[in-house]
């Protein structure tokens, strides 16, 4: 048999006192924004450090070491360049044995002349390259 149900007391609920809620203290968009910044910019600073491609120096007792150094890079670019086409050319049968000759001299007088230059000027035939950056170097 079934209990017929006794209504029970309801209890009262507690009283909750409702705190006002404060908003967090949060960081305004210019503070986030500032922080950004400053914190690329300390980024941007390290990473030129760190890989800074050697400048020319603007000093003025370096500044004719300096030109003739460029200088005599490019000349040694040229100078590459016109002995592969001349070896083509060669290959390629295009030239002939007195043409041949004449190129090989010329071209070993301007290499002999790049090294006695670059020895008046204390620069060694590896100095006679350019940093590209994220090209490489030019020779």
């Amino acid at each position: 048999m079934k209990r017929p149900r006794t209504a029970k007391a309801k209890r009262p609920a507690p009283k909750r006192t409702v705190k006002p809620r404060r908003p967090k203290a949060r960081p305004s968009l210019g503070d986030i924004e500032v922080r950004e910044i400053e914190s690329l910019r300390g980024e941007l600073a390290r990473v030129a450090r760190s890989s800074a491609p050697p400048r020319w120096n603007a000093n003025p007792d370096d500044v004719r070491r300096s030109v003739v150094k460029l200088v005599l890079t490019l000349v040694e670019l040229i100078r590459q360049l016109l002995e592969r086409q001349a070896l083509r050319r060669m290959d390629a049968g295009t030239l002939t044995d007195v043409e041949t000759e004449a190129v090989g001299t010329a071209l070993m007088r301007l290499e002999e002349t790049v090294r006695e230059i670059s020895a008046q000027f204390d620069l060694a035939p590896e100095d006679l390259n350019l940093d590209l950056g994220p090209a490489g170097k030019l020779l």
